[in-house]
């Protein structure tokens, strides 16, 4: 295998969503990718649901901090090669210039954080943002990235980015 593949996916406060995509897809990876998390106005801490959830889904969450997306565009910083946004207001803002020219999708996925109830609502919330990430990475992760060429490869994962359900089995 070659060097891994670095990805990093962008959500406003980067306490949800962004460090849910960051664990799936370091763990579902093995090894060829690595993935990083960050937002355009990072939250103080992580929310306490999503480390929460990591764990309670056997992740190890020493990795999990909210974290500038300036960080990834500082001199620095790693070059990458695909950039997702997983939130509308991410998606809007203007964002750096990434380091190395990568791939770039949006993955909206409705902020789990925003969600109101009872507790057991709330947490529900992070469990389908949990899963509909997870699908979408677990799709992304099997594509022949060497095998096609930049636009097609741009066009999968736009599409990945309108996938809501399970993949289906082949």
């Amino acid at each position: 295998m070659g060097t891994p593949y670095n990805v990093l996916f962008l959500c406003t406060g980067n306490s949800a969503r962004s460090l849910l995509a960051e664990a799936v897809l370091n763990r579902e990876g093995h090894g060829r990718f690595r993935a990083y998390s960050a937002g355009a106005h990072p939250k103080d801490t992580p929310h306490p649901y999503t480390i929460d959830l990591l764990k309670s889904l056997g992740y190890d969450t020493s990795f999990a901090r909210s974290k500038s997306w300036d960080e990834f565009a500082a001199p620095d910083a790693p070059e990458l090669d695909f950039v997702f946004t997983v939130c509308d207001q991410a998606a809007a803002e203007p964002c750096p210039v990434w380091p190395g020219q990568p791939v770039t999708a949006h993955w909206g996925v409705t902020d789990p954080a925003a969600a109101t109830g009872k507790e057991s609502e709330k947490r529900l919330a992070f469990a389908e943002a949990y899963r509909m990430l997870f699908n979408r990475i677990s799709v992304f992760v099997s594509l022949p990235i060497t095998s096609l060429d930049r636009l097609a490869l741009e066009r999968r994962v736009q599409e990945i980015g309108t996938l809501s359900q399970a993949p289906e089995s082949a």
